[in-house]
């Protein structure tokens, strides 16, 4: 087996419990190609195998401590299945979860979805890419799916020198999934949805939302409408806003796919619509604020944050008294304490008596490793409004 050489700096980050080596840490790069590799501190003491991305910058992924480790279908079969077994909770409220969650599982770069009958991977890094074959093995022994599909266009596969591309890895997967979540169906896209099809990580939060939803309501940044389906079944009336008309059209069919009536598609900016209905003076019960990342790297966090407060203060101007926002931030870059400093600054400039019902994260299945922060990047609150 190839071996790589780090720095004490290096072997300090891993045992301090974050699997990633820079390649200003290594001392001695391996010879071979991305793959499986030992690595070894500069006084040649082995700490453990890793994943070897040549053009990376993040050059070894630990994936076993122990130096001797085999690393075939048998290895990728035992810790697949204990991931596969810490989702047994999500089974009976959802047909669609995450079933490796990449570090926060013990298993750097891999992301593994399930849409019912069918698998969408992720492999994010040069030295995964090596071992497709023993996971694409130990999946179909695991899981059994029907298809597998590698939604590998992501834009991280090009800082490793790997292709971008969408290819069914086995069977055939479907254009569209139907996903059973809490009480409600939606239609999945693998080969095209945003994420692997779908945004799975929101989903206690949507059934959250969905318990406290009444009067009017509004979500923003609705996409193909998973907060308003929940919010529907107890808000007297729903508007979904996006700015993408092909989004909202899939959120119709969502809506019909569930005898909905109560809901209305607006295809707008969320700020401009926020904006002029604050000015009317329109109130709302239940406000949802899931938007998009704003913050996708350090140098635009100050421009992400006056975004984020934004869009909050105005919503806290919308809501009538004792109304109730949900609100969140997928912006890894935006911490958990500058998203409550951003809040905290937005209702201090709203007027509004705004307390703080529950602080939220992600969803279980997406697990969150203290030791990694890059594990946890989903932030979100529930509000009321209280004057």
């Amino acid at each position: 087996m190839d071996e790589g050489t780090v720095s004490a700096k290096g072997a300090r980050r891993w045992r301090a419990g974050h699997p990633w080596i820079y390649r200003s840490d290594v001392t001695r790069r391996p010879e071979g190609p991305a793959g499986v590799v030992r690595v070894r501190e500069n006084n040649g003491r082995p700490i453990g195998l890793a994943l070897w991305s040549p053009k990376s910058e993040i050059s070894f992924r630990l994936i076993d401590r122990s130096p001797s480790a085999m690393i075939d279908t048998a290895w990728w079969w035992q810790r697949i299945s204990e991931s596969v077994a810490r989702r047994d909770p999500v089974k009976s409220r959802a047909s669609a979860y995450r079933l490796v969650h990449g570090e926060g599982d013990g298993l750097p770069s891999l992301i593994c979805d399930r849409y019912d009958r069918w698998l969408v991977v992720q492999l994010m890094s040069a030295g995964l890419e090596a071992e497709r074959e023993h996971i694409v093995n130990a999946l179909l022994e695991v899981v059994a799916p029907e298809g597998i599909l590698a939604r590998n266009d992501v834009a991280l596969r090009k800082k490793e020198g790997l292709s971008s591309e969408s290819i069914a890895l086995h069977g055939t997967v479907p254009r569209t999934v139907e996903v059973h979540e809490d009480g409600v169906r939606y239609a999945a896209a693998p080969w095209d949805g945003q994420k692997t099809g779908a945004f799975l990580d929101q989903r206690e939060n949507r059934a959250l939302v969905g318990s406290i939803s009444r009067g009017r309501g509004l979500d923003c940044f609705s996409y193909h409408g998973s907060f308003a389906l929940h919010m529907a079944r107890g808000c007297e009336r729903v508007v979904a806003l996006d700015a993408s008309g092909t989004a909202l059209a899939r959120a119709r069919e969502n809506f019909e796919r569930n005898g909905l009536t109560n809901v209305e598609t607006i295809e707008v900016d969320a700020f401009d619509y926020l904006k002029t209905r604050e000015r009317a003076g329109e109130r709302f019960e239940t406000i949802v604020l899931d938007p998009p990342a704003f913050a996708k790297n350090k140098a635009s966090l100050s421009a992400a944050i006056r975004g984020y407060k934004e869009i909050n203060l105005r919503a806290m101007r919308l809501l009538s008294h004792g109304g109730m926002l949900f609100t969140a931030s997928c912006s890894f870059h935006l911490g958990k304490d500058a998203f409550a400093a951003m809040l905290a600054d937005a209702a201090a400039d709203s007027g509004r008596r705004m307390v703080l019902l529950e602080q939220r994260g992600q969803a279980q299945d997406h697990p969150e490793l203290l030791t990694v922060p890059e594990t946890g990047y989903l932030k979100g609150a529930l509000l009321e409004a209280r004057d």
